[in-house]
């Protein structure tokens, strides 16, 4: 029997929808029986993660833990947070739950293998955070960041995705800072922030596009069907065995 996805969202909720949109379109299924369950608490009241390590704001971690634990008691059987930045946190949610949180980071850094230098698109906060910094170098990819001027921009794109702007305008700013690191030497970009690829069209691009909100998708769907296919393998192998 397929696990339960808990979605940890709202952060922000078009991002959220998404990732609910992608998680359905990479599960393999031919009727609605074959579909994933997903248990999702958008909740768009966590405080600022951005402000938070970058100004010391509100520290978003109770309301995160909070909505952790709400998923984990309404079934979940492993987590997913489909935000960036809201990563930082990671570590003291897994400390609450007593089921599984997949990370976002990892879930990129799995599909950049064989890369040596990727640029990455994401809030000011990640950056600074390190996130990717931390998960693609363990794998020996460097990755390369805006200049402040370009990483503005990406921030202001961020800000118009969660107030509803997708227009050409706030394309052209992520697309400004993306060929900059292109032109810098970077092999692919990482999409390192949920509202950022409801912006960024992969076929635009002569480098292959991270797309970290499929990712996650593509992660939460493996992890979902993880005992299914395990047992379908099982099973083969018994026979073959007999």
């Amino acid at each position: 029997m397929a696990r339960t996805v808990g979605v940890l969202g709202g952060m922000g909720p078009r991002a959220t929808v998404d990732f609910l949109q992608k998680l359905v379109e990479l599960t393999p299924a031919e009727r609605d029986q074959d579909h994933l369950r997903v248990v999702v608490d958008s909740n768009p009241k966590i405080p600022d993660r951005s402000r938070c390590i970058l100004e010391g704001g509100e520290d978003p971690t109770p309301a995160l833990v909070a909505t952790a634990q709400n998923l984990e008691r309404a079934g979940a059987d492993f987590l997913v947070i489909p935000c960036n930045t809201a990563h930082h946190f990671l570590d003291s949610i897994r400390r609450a739950v007593k089921i599984p949180v997949l990370d976002i980071t990892e879930a990129v850094a799995r599909s950049a293998e064989g890369l040596s230098v990727v640029g990455l698109l994401a809030t000011h906060a990640t950056v600074v955070a390190g996130l990717y910094q931390r998960a693609l170098g363990s794998r020996g990819c460097r990755v390369l960041v805006p200049t402040p001027q370009r990483q503005d921009l990406v921030d202001r794109a961020i800000r118009a995705v969660k107030a509803g702007q997708l227009g050409s305008q706030v394309r052209a700013w992520v697309r400004e800072a993306g060929l900059e690191l292109v032109a810098s030497g970077a092999q692919a970009l990482v999409l390192g922030c949920t509202e950022i690829p409801l912006v960024v069209d992969a076929r635009d691009w002569t480098v292959p596009v991270l797309d970290s909100t499929a990712l996650l998708a593509q992660a939460a769907v493996e992890e979902a069907l993880r005992d299914e296919r395990g047992a379908a393998m099982a099973a083969v192998a018994a026979a073959f065995g007999d």
